[in-house]
């Protein structure tokens, strides 16, 4: 038995993927499975647990001060596990990539500026740029045998100069995606062509399923670094998106003094717990942590896509990493209301809405199936009999 197979009861925790099910969903806690937010129903690797018993053991809660051993753990994490040095000086820490992607927003547009995304992707992206006063920018994927590519020639006829800031997901979420070192280049190449910030949020290059491998950006074209900023963190890796720690990471040292400065202006400083928790996960005994993890993930992911794929007119797309699902139900033949409502109440299950994505995302939900087998296998049973009229 995999130490991920425990099934914790996550009710009455002050958990939003558990407590808060019933009320956005309609999914009863009674009998329901939450498979829309994405964090994973696994404790932490032990390193991080130990790390914060030690600081209850100690009972002192002051402010946190010399940050060198987190600094070193997060260069340490990326040269071992990405092959990527990064500078200590590079890094700012913020709460959390939302609010960090909020930030590069601030520091480098300024209100009715435009931002792009390549959609569907990750719904905090177009939240934050709208609260901003900033103009979305949809340049939409395109979906070409079952996966997403993309198409410069028609985002570079879409621009009108408006733009200052492209944002990436890298790993794309949630259509699954590794991009290729030459989508990347693309990415890179596209941003120069139009003078563009270009910030990669790359929260999911841990999780990465085998047979595939992640490049960060930072290491595809050294001329793309001027105008680069890196978004990475612990909380989606190692599940630990409470303690709302990420790290900001800009390789250029002109290109840091707008961001350092809108964090001095809004008088940031990390947690004392997350930064904890942070250190002690990028360590040996959390990449050994994490090699196990992507291992089970891999697995569940086999049998979530296998059972959903059997389902005429359902089509799983095909992952490369995450552990969100992506799944089309366009093949049906049924309207939104109508596929969501047999997830929603007759399998039970509340995933998250494909249009909250963008553009692209109007036939599909997302799954989380980072949570313990035997619920995964629960979650293709249950939609297999909610649509097996179609079998």
């Amino acid at each position: 038995m995999s130490r991920f197979d425990e099934e914790i009861d996550r009710f009455g925790t002050h958990s939003v993927k558990w407590d808060m099910m019933e009320k956005i969903y309609g999914v009863p806690a009674k009998d329901g499975l939450s498979m829309w937010v994405a964090d994973m129903d696994f404790r932490p690797p032990a390193c991080v647990q130990d790390a914060l018993q030690g600081m209850l053991d100690h009972g002192i809660y002051g402010y946190f001060g010399d940050n060198t051993a987190y600094l070193n753990a997060i260069c340490w994490w990326m040269e071992n596990r990405h092959g990527w040095a990064v500078d200590p000086e590079a890094i700012f820490t913020t709460h959390g990539l939302v609010n960090g992607t909020a930030m590069c927003i601030d520091a480098y547009s300024a209100p009715g500026d435009g931002v792009v995304l390549f959609t569907p992707v990750y719904h905090a992206f177009a939240r934050v740029i709208e609260a901003a006063g900033r103009e979305v920018v949809e340049c939409p994927l395109q979906l070409s045998e079952g996966r997403y590519e993309m198409d410069f020639d028609a985002y570079d006829k879409m621009m009108t100069g408006n733009e200052r800031i492209v944002i990436l997901c890298s790993p794309h979420n949630p259509g699954g995606r590794v991009w290729t070192k030459a989508e990347l280049k693309g990415v890179a190449d596209f941003a120069r062509r139009h003078d563009l910030i270009l910030v990669s949020d790359e929260i999911h290059h841990d999780l990465v399923m085998p047979g595939n491998s992640h490049t960060p950006m930072a290491l595809i074209d050294d001329d793309i670094l001027d105008r680069l900023v890196m978004l990475t963190a612990t909380t989606k890796t190692f599940n630990i998106a409470g303690s709302h720690i990420g790290n900001v990471i800009i390789p250029n040292a002109t290109l840091r003094a707008p961001f350092a400065a809108r964090m001095a202006a809004m008088g940031m400083s990390a947690n004392s717990f997350g930064l904890f928790m942070a250190t002690a996960a990028y360590s040996p005994d959390g990449a050994a942590w994490v090699d196990e993890l992507v291992a089970y993930l891999d697995g569940n992911r086999r049998i979530f896509d296998d059972a959903v794929n059997t389902i005429p007119g359902l089509a799983s797309m095909e992952m490369q990493s995450t552990y969100l699902a992506w799944v089309d139900f366009e093949g049906t033949g049924m309207s939104r209301d109508e596929f969501t409502k047999r997830v929603q109440q007759d399998a039970k299950i509340a995933a998250n809405l494909g249009p909250t994505f963008g553009t692209g995302g109007e036939s599909f939900l997302r799954f989380n199936f980072a949570t313990p087998r035997a619920r995964v296998i629960d979650a293709g049973a249950r939609l297999q009999k909610a649509f097996g009229d179609l079998q």
